[in-house]
């Protein structure tokens, strides 16, 4: 079965990629010619999943699956949740002491990101966090919503060289290393990711 799946990321599709196997031929945005910013504005992971979704099928006609996902730590009051992939691009001062961060910091950039999210849980006790994702389907004029939850929390410094986005500094609990220290084929067991897109090939299953 071919799928589109509404991203440029290239971690993202190789990570969907590997889970769904080889029954599934998975396709990102640039193999369907979509090279355009799909807009991003609702305030809920389902509403920007949805979003994406729609916009593939409305202009490009194809059955497609999108997704989103954000990274909610307890201690910040659920962010940087929703604006998780540009969480320093975003913010124009930090969250607790009011000191204001370089153009630089504030990229749209991993690093960045984690730098903001750790000088931001630097007096916290508690560091508790959850990934969670939530995938849209859309097959045969019908909308689907799948979720997948990862708890954890996030660690005082980066561990790894694996993976992508936060997982050098989340920690899944029961675990004694963070995402970035596992293989893919581990992540994917346990992520938001993994059971988010297993509960999508368990629909897709029943087709």
């Amino acid at each position: 079965m071919k799928l589109v799946f509404a991203t440029n990321n290239v971690h993202k599709l190789s990570e969907v990629r590997q889970i769904l196997g080889e029954r599934f031929d998975v396709v990102g945005l640039k193999d369907i010619g979509c090279y355009e910013d799909i807009p991003e504005t609702s305030d809920t992971l389902e509403g920007n999943a949805l979003q994406k979704a729609r916009y593939v099928k409305e202009h490009y006609g194809l059955d497609c699956f999108a997704d989103d996902t954000g990274l909610e730590v307890a201690a910040l009051g659920g962010a940087p949740g929703v604006h998780t992939a540009r969480y320093a691009e975003l913010a124009a001062q930090s969250l607790d002491s009011g000191e204001r961060f370089t153009p630089s910091q504030l990229s749209h950039d991993s690093n960045a990101n984690m730098a903001l999210l750790l000088h931001n849980l630097e007096k916290k006790s508690d560091r508790s966090a959850r990934f969670r994702t939530v995938i849209a389907l859309i097959y045969q004029g019908e909308e689907h919503l799948f979720e997948g939850v990862c708890e954890g929390e996030i660690l005082c410094e980066r561990h790894g060289s694996e993976g992508f986005g936060y997982d050098p500094v989340f920690r899944p609990t029961g675990y004694d290393r963070c995402f970035a220290q596992m293989s893919a084929a581990e992540k994917n067991a346990i992520s938001h990711r993994g059971r988010a897109t297993q509960k999508l090939v368990q629909f897709l299953q029943t087709l």
